[in-house]
């Protein structure tokens, strides 16, 4: 029954190009925005990757900041941007109403929408079931975090641009926070790439800000590391202000990545023009190296999210190779050039708002207080 479901939209002529799509759940209307790469026949099963939205704002800003879209085209996948249930500050946005965090009014019940759309996307068009990732930024990471961590087994990767949560943070007896391990129980093992902005003020690497944020970056990691069951503190390498860093002894094949940028901020990271144009003239690009024993790992600090997390996708389940780069293009450093969450919305209204999703922690929690319910928290 499974493949007939996820083969029942090969075959159906679908043009290239951007669909609004429309699907009811729980007797209301949800939407959401896919893109169809040229490459499309109807007949070859396609991967597809779920891209999710920040705070204040909507699918085609999301495609527009991550350029999902562009590498979709490239590469020959299908994007599906959901779209929140909740109303954004500005006049046609929204945010997510994330599980345990959200008290707005408004909210629908996002986990049921994710699954509907899932559903639709193999109904309607011709995907490869074992082939459906995720990408979120943000508040979107948020959502994409809860969703995963509620038991959820539709993803084979996922993704995370400023945002990396694992469950709800818990303030302990001794002070610190941490993720709370009865807010996220992953039904298996997830491979995931991670983007971290050392300098976001939104959502703080070092945690703190805002009710539903408190743990940092790497209290996340770690955490993730303990679900995965990796072994080890895993390898990590520094080039121009950037860190990547590896855990790639984990169970079932997961793999953990993670690119932290020194000078970074809560905007999407992008690549700088020099260092567009010394790639395109050398005709480079992130790929995927074989890890051998006895040879240090380098990648490429030009880092392009869509593109890397892509390359992650498409080796995550494999045993040798795991995605980063080749050596780095000159001395161009990765910057950041598009707008936040935190961002003032311009008259398009493509400013989002920050936010992140929490996670869990393997010490006992012994919860003092929490960022469950925080009011009006987007």
């Amino acid at each position: 029954m499974a493949a007939t479901a996820a083969s029942a939209g090969c075959g159906v002529a679908v043009d290239a190009g951007y669909h609004d799509i429309s699907l009811t759940v729980g007797g209301v209307e949800r939407h959401a925005v896919s893109y169809v790469p040229s490459a499309y026949n109807g007949t070859d099963k396609l991967a597809v990757v779920f891209d999710f939205h920040g705070s204040n704002s909507y699918p085609r800003a999301q495609m527009r900041r991550s350029s999902w879209d562009k590498v979709a085209e490239r590469e020959g996948f299908i994007v599906l941007a959901p779209q929140g249930s909740l109303d954004g500050k500005p006049p046609g946005t929204h945010a997510w109403n994330v599980p345990g965090v959200t008290s707005q009014a408004g909210g629908l019940d996002e986990i049921a929408y994710i699954k509907s759309a899932i559903e639709t996307v193999k109904q309607d068009y011709c995907i490869d079931p074992t082939r459906i990732y995720a990408s979120g930024y943000s508040g979107g990471g948020r959502m994409l975090s809860a969703y995963i961590c509620s038991g959820a087994d539709d993803f084979a990767a996922a993704g995370f641009v400023n945002s990396l949560r694992v469950g709800l943070p818990v303030e302990r007896r001794d002070g610190k926070w941490g993720p709370d391990p009865a807010s996220c129980k992953p039904a298996r093992p997830v491979s995931i790439m991670a983007f971290a902005g050392v300098k976001d003020e939104a959502n703080p690497y070092a945690g703190g800000g805002k009710a539903y944020w408190q743990y940092g970056f790497k209290t996340a990691l770690q955490r993730w590391a303990e679900l995965d069951g990796c072994k080890g503190n895993g390898t990590s390498a520094s080039i121009d202000g950037v860190t990547f860093s590896l855990f790639d002894t984990c169970m079932s094949g997961a793999r953990i990545a993670t690119y932290e940028f020194a000078e970074g901020n809560h905007d999407w990271p992008r690549p700088s023009a020099k260092a567009n144009v010394i790639a395109a003239a050398a005709e480079a690009q992130a790929g995927v190296v074989k890890v051998s024993a006895g040879k240090k790992q380098s990648f490429d600090p030009n880092v392009d999210p869509a593109s890397r997390m892509w390359d992650f996708f498409a080796k995550a389940n494999m045993t040798d190779v795991v995605a980063t780069a080749a050596q780095p293009i000159g001395k161009a450093k990765a910057v950041a050039v598009c707008a936040g969450d935190a961002a003032s919305v311009s008259g398009n209204a493509e400013g989002l708002s920050a936010e992140g999703m929490t996670c869990s922690n393997s010490q006992p929690t012994d919860q003092r207080r929490s960022g469950l319910g925080a009011k009006g928290a987007l």
